[in-house]
C-alpha cells in the first residue's frame, strides 16, 4: 500500500490540509461520492484507487463541495445558454431534440464507448449531433464551447460510479490505450505509469502527483482559470516530459482515455471538478 507513507508525508510537510485528503468524505451539495475503491481486477500494480481530489488541498477540495463556490458552474451555466441556442442550417438546438439535459444522467460514466465499431467519447457525441442534426460546425475539441458542453452533460451523472465496457468490440481500444500508458516517450523518456502508478502521493512542482483519475473531467484547474477537458489534460502531460502529443480527438488519445477510465471503476463522476 503507497498511500499510507504519502499521508505521514504530507502531515509532516503540509500540516492541516492532510487531514481532508486522508477523508473519504467528499459531500457535494448533500450528495456523498466514493473517493477511494478497491482497484479493479486489470490493475496488477495498484491495490487501491483515489480520485484526485484526495490529493489536493483542503481549500481547493472545499470549492467542489458547494456548488455556489465552484468556479466551473460558471461554465455550466453557459453549457445551458448554449443547450437552448439555435445554431446550423436546420434552425436546431440540442433542446430541438433532447428536452432534458437530465436525461443524459449516467453518459458520462459509461464513456467512452464502441458505436458501429468505433471508439466514441462524448465530443464526437456532440459533434456528430451538431453535423448530422443541426447542420451546424462542429466544435473545437477543446474550445469553450465544447467545454462548457462536456460540463453540463457530465454533471447529470455526478455520484455514479465509473462504469466503461472494456471487453467485446471494446477490447482492442483498452489492449491500445494500455500499451500507450506503459510506453515511454519523449526527451524524459517517462510513461503516464512513471508518474500515476510508481510515484502517485510524491511531490512534483509544488504538488502532489495523484493517480491520473479522470473520473473528475472536465475539471476546472485553477492553474488556468477555464475547464479544462480530458484530452487537453492528456496533451499537456506530454508536453511535460518533452513529448510530441498526439491529437486531441485522435485514436490515441481516444483509446487511453478509455483505459484510464477503467482504472477508475467504482469512484464516483464528480465532474466538474476542481483541481489545481
Amino acid at each position: 500500500m503507497k498511500f499510507a507513507p504519502w499521508i505521514t508525508l504530507a502531515a509532516m510537510s503540509v500540516g492541516g490540509a492532510a487531514l481532508a485528503q486522508d477523508s473519504n468524505a467528499l459531500n457535494v451539495e448533500g450528495e456523498g461520492l466514493v473517493t477511494e475503491a478497491a482497484a479493479p481486477s486489470h490493475m496488477e500494480n495498484v491495490d487501491t484507487i483515489y480520485s484526485g481530489w484526495r490529493f489536493r488541498s483542503s481549500e481547493t477540495q472545499a470549492l467542489q463541495t458547494d456548488d455556489f463556490e465552484n468556479p466551473a458552474m460558471i461554465f455550466v451555466d453557459k453549457g445551458v445558454d448554449l443547450w437552448t441556442k439555435v445554431d446550423g442550417t436546420e434552425g436546431k438546438s440540442c433542446s430541438s431534440c433532447h428536452e432534458n439535459v437530465e436525461d443524459f444522467a449516467g453518459l458520462r460514466a459509461q464513456l467512452p464507448r464502441v458505436e458501429d465499431g468505433k471508439l466514441v467519447t462524448m465530443e464526437d457525441l456532440i459533434n456528430r449531433s451538431r453535423v448530422e442534426h443541426m447542420g451546424a460546425e462542429p466544435w473545437k475539441w477543446s474550445g469553450g464551447e465544447m467545454t462548457a458542453m462536456t460540463s453540463l452533460i457530465s454533471l447529470q451523472s455526478r455520484g455514479m460510479p465509473v462504469d466503461v465496457a472494456i471487453d467485446g468490440d471494446a477490447a482492442p481500444f483498452w489492449e491500445k490505450g494500455k500499451e500507450l500508458y506503459y510506453t515511454r516517450v519523449g526527451q524524459l523518456d517517462m510513461s503516464c505509469s512513471n508518474c500515476h502508478e510508481d510515484n502517485y502521493g510524491t511531490m512534483i512542482r509544488a504538488d502532489h502527483l495523484s493517480q491520473g483519475q479522470i473520473n473528475g473531467f472536465p475539471t476546472y484547474r485553477l492553474k488556468n482559470a477555464k475547464i479544462n477537458s480530458i484530452h487537453g489534460r492528456f496533451k499537456g502531460c506530454m508536453k511535460n516530459i518533452r513529448a510530441t502529443p498526439f491529437k486531441e480527438g485522435g485514436e490515441e488519445f481516444k483509446a487511453l482515455e478509455l483505459y484510464l477510465a477503467s482504472r477508475g471503476q467504482g469512484l464516483s463522476v464528480e465532474s466538474p471538478s476542481v483541481r489545481n
